[in-house]
C-alpha cells in the first residue's frame, strides 16, 4: 500500500526552527508543512503591512528557508506554509530570491491566494460572537480571512509546485492536501476526509504532540525538552497513520500525548467543522506500536458546511501597562498601598476597564479561586487599562513611574508599556462566494 510521510515543522508563527531542519535531514520525508498562523497573526501581519513595517508575510520565512531549503531540494522534499500571512505573492517572491542565492535552479513555487475577502463581506454580515452586524467595526477593522481548505493546496500540487505559501487556511488543511493529492482521494469521501483531517489536527502544533505542552513534572514527566523532536506521520492510502519522531531526539510520543492534541481547541469532538469536512473524531483510535511510535485510525466525517468561516481583525483599543515590585517584609502591604494610590490617581479617567494583578498571588485566578497562602516575601504588582485613545492610557505608565518618588518604599524595576491592540471577531461566507487563485514564481 502506498505511503507518504509528512513532518511538522513548525506549530505557530515563533516556532523553534531546528527541529524543521533535524526532520528535513533525518525524518526521510516527503512533505515538511510549516503552521504559522495563529488567530490574531494574520490581522498582526495585515497592521504592520499597511503600516509599511513588513510585505506581511511570516517575519521567520527567510530564516527558515535559509535552514530548510537546501535539504528539501536535495532530497525533493515539497514545503507547504501558510508563512504568507497577508501576502503570499510577496513570500512567493522573496522564497525565489532565497532559492537564487542560495544556487537552487529550477524550483516551482506557488502562491494560494483568495483567503482575502475584506471586500467581498455584505453589509448585512453578523459576528458569530454577539450577532452584531459586522457594520459596529466600521473604521476600526484591519483584514477579513476566510479559512480556506485543502483545495488550492491540491491544485498547486498538480501544477507541479516545490513550495506552497498560502494564506489562512485551515490548520489541518495543510497536512489533508499532500493525501488527497498523493492518494487521489474523492473531496466527497467524508470519512477519509476525516481521518485525513484528524491526522492533520494531531499534527499541526507540532511540539504539542511530542510532548511540549503535555509536560508537567512529577505527574507526566517529559525528557529532552531542550532539544523536543517534532512529529511526522506515515499516512497509508487508506487513512492509517503511524505517528512518529526523529530517533534520539527529546520529547515523548504517547497514546496520552495524542489524545491531549486530539481534544485540543475542539468544541465538539462530533462534528469538528472545516472547509473540507465535518470531521469525527469520537471513534479515533491510538495505539502504540513501540516507544515513540503510535499508529492512528478511525476518523469519520460528514459533509463540509456550506460556508467558510472569516476571521476579521480590527483595532480594539488602546492598553497602557506598568508593573512595580516590592519586596521584604510587608510587600504585600506596600503593593496594596500602591495600588489604592493608583486607583485615585486614575480613577478620574474614563477608562474602559482598569485591572490590578499581584503577580505571583492573584493574577491568574483571582481573589476568589486563589488559594490562601503565607505572606509573600516579594510581590510585583501590575495595572493595564483599556482606553479609547493612547493619549488616555499612556496616563497607566506615568502613575506607575511616578510611584518610585510618590509611593510606598523599596518599590522597584518598573517597567511600562502602551500599545494599540488588535482583537479578532468572526464571521461567515458562502463558500460560493470565495475563489481561490494561485500565482507561480520560478527561481
Amino acid at each position: 500500500m502506498k505511503t507518504i510521510r509528512i513532518g511538522s515543522g513548525a506549530g505557530y508563527s515563533g516556532d523553534r526552527i531546528d527541529p524543521a531542519v533535524e526532520l528535513a535531514r533525518f525524518g526521510n520525508l516527503d512533505y515538511l508543512v510549516f503552521e504559522c498562523l495563529a488567530e490574531r497573526t494574520i490581522a498582526l501581519a495585515h497592521q504592520s503591512k499597511s503600516k509599511g513595517l513588513s510585505d506581511g508575510y511570516d517575519p521567520l520565512l527567510e530564516e527558515r528557508m535559509l535552514a530548510v531549503l537546501p535539504e528539501c531540494t536535495r532530497q525533493g522534499i515539497c514545503i507547504i506554509s501558510n508563512m504568507g500571512a497577508a501576502n503570499p505573492v510577496a513570500a512567493a517572491k522573496k522564497t525565489r530570491e532565497i532559492a537564487q542565492r542560495l544556487g537552487l535552479s529550477g524550483l516551482r513555487i506557488a502562491a494560494v491566494l483568495g483567503d482575502d475577502v475584506l471586500a467581498l463581506l455584505p453589509p448585512e454580515a453578523r459576528l458569530l460572537e454577539s450577532g452584531d452586524s459586522i457594520q459596529t467595526l466600521n473604521g476600526r477593522i484591519l483584514s477579513a480571512n476566510a479559512y480556506l481548505g485543502a483545495g488550492p493546496i491540491v491544485e498547486a500540487l498538480r501544477g507541479g509546485a516545490d513550495v506552497i505559501l498560502t494564506g489562512r487556511v485551515a490548520d489541518p488543511s495543510l497536512f489533508l492536501a499532500p493525501m488527497v493529492y498523493e492518494f487521489g482521494w474523492p473531496t466527497d469521501d467524508w470519512n477519509l476526509m476525516g481521518q485525513g483531517t484528524a491526522i492533520g489536527h494531531l499534527l499541526e502544533c507540532a511540539g504539542q504532540l511530542t510532548g511540549g505542552y503535555f509536560a508537567d513534572p512529577g505527574y507526566k514527566d517529559v525528557s529532552g525538552l531542550g532539544h523536543l523532536g517534532f512529529p511526522l506521520a506515515e499516512v497509508s492510502e487508506d487513512g492509517t497513520a503511524v505517528f512518529s519522531k526523529v530517533e534520539g531526539s527529546g520529547g515523548l510520543l504517547t497514546r496520552a500525548t495524542c489524545i491531549e492534541q486530539l481534544l485540543y481547541e475542539i468544541q465538539d469532538p462530533t462534528a469538528y467543522l472545516t472547509p473540507d469536512v465535518t470531521a469525527n473524531f469520537v471513534e479515533v483510535e491510538i495505539e502504540e506500536l513501540a516507544p515513540n511510535r503510535i499508529k492512528v485510525s478511525g476518523g469519520r466525517g460528514l459533509p463540509r458546511p456550506a460556508t467558510l468561516k472569516v476571521s476579521v481583525g480590527y483595532n480594539d483599543c488602546w492598553v497602557g501597562e506598568g508593573q512595580i515590585s516590592y519586596a521584604g517584609l510587608g510587600s504585600l502591604a506596600r503593593a496594596r498601598l500602591a495600588q489604592s494610590i493608583l486607583a485615585e490617581r486614575l480613577q478620574p479617567y474614563a477608562f474602559e476597564e482598569v485591572r490590578f494583578d499581584y503577580i505571583g498571588v492573584n493574577s491568574i485566578h483571582g481573589d476568589d479561586l486563589s488559594l490562601p497562602q503565607a505572606e509573600p516575601y516579594e510581590v510585583r504588582l501590575r495595572v493595564a487599562c483599556r482606553a479609547a485613545s493612547s493619549a488616555m492610557a499612556s496616563m497607566v505608565p506615568r502613575e506607575v513611574e511616578a510611584l518610585y518618588t510618590n509611593g510606598p518604599s523599596g518599590g522597584g524595576g518598573v517597567t511600562t508599556t502602551l500599545k494599540q491592540t488588535v482583537a479578532i471577531l468572526s464571521t461567515l461566507i458562502p463558500c460560493g462566494a470565495v475563489e481561490a487563485r494561485i500565482s507561480y514564481e520560478v527561481s
